[in-house]
């Protein structure tokens, strides 16, 4: 089973593909961000590289924990 996130439309965005507009829509499915036309089934996923370094570099750290 894979944990899939709920869906959201582009607005304006057009599809490489079959360059249909307002047809894509964005989902986080196992971690991963991925986009796929509703016209014609394209699909796109970000590299797991990229996920990595995108969400490090906002990173912050606010205090660290050491139990006793």
């Amino acid at each position: 089973m894979t944990d899939r996130k709920k869906k959201r439309f582009i607005a304006g965005a057009t599809c490489p593909q079959c360059k249909a507009v307002d047809t894509l829509m964005l989902f986080i499915e196992n971690n991963v961000e991925k986009v796929e036309c509703v016209q014609c089934g394209h699909h796109m996923a970000q590299p797991e590289q990229q996920v990595a370094k995108a969400s490090r570099a906002a990173e912050q750290v606010i205090g660290v924990f050491k139990p006793e």
